[in-house]
């Protein structure tokens, strides 16, 4: 039975299936290992179930032990990860695609509501009492009509994009490449990020952290944006330049920001904290008890495979 090192606390029903197939050793306190904590508990292990609080970067890797064949990644993304660095190795690494894509993408709606609607300033009033109703008391801006720019028109953008419309919003997006007419399903294609932001009253940031899309909101690319837009962010941290935003949001150039992800989780950039139109969430992207469970399975399925024909279909270098 081959033995693989769980960095994180599953879901039980997903540390169930794990016992089953493999020799599994748990972090039954849940701990943040150190890089290295988890070299040291790789010793004998034949793969590792990472989670995206680990940073496995090339000194890591290269540190593991040779034992060690395949890292499987409990997340969709898997910028915490040194693919090249893995891949020299002969270290396979996989990901969770799909299954946490409705959950994401109800926390993409949520973050543009609650930026667009002052969530955060009325949630506060309300707990404080003493409020006072006025015509313009906490006036947000409003959907219906409303242009929604989606960067990076994968599952989650694509899912968004659907649930917007309903809301009455127009899609545009930017992707890699025009999606086909059935997966656009309206949807207006720009062929430069600042063709995008030009049209987008409100942005939605679903594309995946890589060292080309690193700080694409920055000084430069807000610019684009019209005067009052709304930019939210279901994605990654890394895409986003915080001073760059921060700066922009007290300028009023940007009406407001909807973050579920942010840098050097779980540490907020105070710069946030001290603007009311700021809408944060603690990364809650794929918390619901279905979708963590349907993300350690599909780990826990991604090694299994791996082992049992020497490849897999969700490897992602």
């Amino acid at each position: 039975m081959k033995k693989i090192l769980i960095t994180r606390r599953l879901i039980r029903e997903s540390e169930d299936k794990a016992s089953k197939l493999f020799e599994a050793k748990f972090n039954s306190n849940d701990e943040l290992y150190s890089q290295s904590k988890i070299i040291e508990m790789s010793e004998g292990c034949d793969g590792i179930l990472s989670s995206l609080t680990e940073k496995l970067d090339a000194d890591i890797i290269n540190k593991l032990p040779d034992s060690i064949k395949i890292i499987s990644n409990f997340a969709v993304g898997f910028g915490n990860i040194d693919l090249d660095a893995a891949k020299k190795r002969g270290i396979a690494v996989t990901n969770t695609p799909e299954v946490l894509s409705d959950a994401t993408a109800e926390i993409g709606i949520l973050l543009i509501l609650g930026a667009c609607r002052r969530v955060s300033e009325g949630i506060e009033s309300a707990r404080e009492g003493g409020w006072k109703w006025s015509a313009d008391y906490l006036i947000g801006k409003q959907l219906t009509g409303t242009r929604l720019g989606i960067l990076g028109m994968g599952r989650i953008g694509q899912k968004i994009a659907n649930i917007a419309k309903s809301l009455g919003m127009v899609i545009h997006y930017h992707n890699r490449s025009k999606l086909s007419e059935d997966k656009e399903q309206g949807a207006i294609y720009h062929d430069s990020i600042k063709s995008l932001f030009s049209v987008s009253d409100v942005l939605s940031i679903c594309c995946p952290a890589t060292k080309e899309t690193e700080n694409l909101i920055n000084k430069e690319t807000v610019e684009y944006f019209p005067k009052g837009a709304v930019i939210t962010n279901v994605a990654r941290g890394d895409i986003v330049d915080d001073e760059a935003l921060i700066d922009a949001l007290n300028r009023r150039k940007i009406y407001a920001a909807g973050l579920d992800v942010y840098k050097n989780e779980p540490n907020l950039n105070p710069g946030y904290l001290k603007i009311p139109s700021v809408f944060v969430l603690p990364h809650l992207g794929s918390a619901t008890k279905d979708t963590r469970i349907a993300m350690g399975n599909l780990a826990i399925d991604n090694i299994e495979e791996f082992f049992r024909t020497g490849n897999c279909v969700n490897k992602v270098n």
